[in-house]
């Protein structure tokens, strides 16, 4: 078979958009919907485990520096913090950013196809940021994942400190370090907070 005729074949077995029904579009911006729902579904679990593993971390090693004395380990709450708490941080934003492009860019390429207003076709997806308690919500979130992933480092650095007064200069640098870094965490934990209401 030559090079030409395999390139005619190539070009039957995928016809352009033009060439594609309306049904069968349709059908395309729906797969993705499913598919980005069900991507989003999965970020968001992720990003509640990695609450509780953080939390579970800080009490563990907490009890273990108190009741063994070994009160250097301290130091390892910061970083757990740092490290579960980018990892929310990213993950979280890509949960707003699914959810922002469904309500944005898919319901529109669903609004001119079909014709349908987009709230019949995706209403959750705007509805539930319209709520008159959205921005109480938020705010709690706000603040609850600064103690989660800030407060409870700054709170290992602190009992450190007051704990261990004869540490060393390394020990003292990377005290300074992790309080840059958490509140660095804390700042963009606010910066990236999705406020908003309504699309």
């Amino acid at each position: 078979m030559n090079t030409e005729h395999t390139a005619e074949l190539s070009d039957n077995e995928h016809p352009s958009i033009k060439d594609i029904s309306q049904d069968g579009i349709l059908h395309v911006y729906l797969n993705e919907y499913r598919k980005l729902k069900d991507e989003q579904i999965a970020r968001i679990i992720m990003r509640e485990h990695l609450v509780y593993v953080t939390l579970g971390v800080f009490g563990g090693v907490s009890s273990y520096a108190l009741h063994e004395g070994q009160h250097y380990a301290f130091l390892v709450i910061p970083w757990v913090c740092l490290i579960l708490g980018w990892m929310y941080l990213i993950t979280d934003e890509k949960v707003s950013a699914l959810g922002k492009y469904i309500r944005l860019e898919l319901s529109e390429k669903l609004e001119i196809l079909t014709g349908a207003d987009t709230h019949s076709l995706l209403g959750w997806e705007v509805a539930h940021r319209d709520d008159k308690h959205r921005l109480i919500r938020k705010f709690s979130q706000l603040i609850m994942d600064e103690i989660t992933f800030v407060i409870s480092g700054v709170i290992a650095l602190v009992a450190f400190g007051k704990m261990q007064t004869d540490f060393s200069p390394l020990h003292s640098t990377i005290w300074w370090g992790e309080l840059v870094l958490l509140i660095g965490l804390g700042i963009w934990i606010i910066v990236t907070a999705d406020l908003q209401k309504g699309r």
